[in-house]
């Protein structure tokens, strides 16, 4: 059974920074993905990355604060979190789906991922 085990949420002060990690149980995925909801909102896209790492994507809020990698000798994705905001808050999913994206949409789209954490919290307090 595949499981994805998502740690590293916490409380941290705005322009702080924390690190999250997605460890996926025996198998490597051929893209990876982090998604957030917030309190009252819908789940957002957040951060992509394919295949090995050349490919990453990010949503225009996170972009140049936040850094997904992964290490597939640890079947594990990291999304590096900086200069963390208040509006930050919310529960942080990782997702994983078999094979690459090959387009925005698809990095972007919830339904085009197989596989789902089980949340961790980020509160970023001002």
């Amino acid at each position: 059974q595949v499981q994805l085990v998502e740690s590293g949420g916490g409380l941290v002060q705005a322009g702080g920074s924390l690190r999250l990690s997605c460890a996926s149980s025996g198998r490597t995925f051929g893209t990876y993905a982090y998604f957030r909801q917030a309190p009252g909102k819908e789940r957002e896209f957040v951060a992509a990355i394919r295949g090995s790492g050349s490919t990453n994507y990010y949503a225009d809020s996170v972009k140049g604060r936040f850094t997904i990698s992964r290490d597939n000798a640890k079947n594990t994705v990291y999304l590096q979190m900086n200069s963390l905001k208040p509006e930050d808050t919310a529960v942080y999913n990782c997702a994983a789906r078999n094979n690459f994206c090959l387009s925005d949409g698809c990095y972007t789209t919830r339904a085009n991922y197989n596989y789902w954490g089980q949340g961790t919290q980020v509160t970023v307090s001002s």
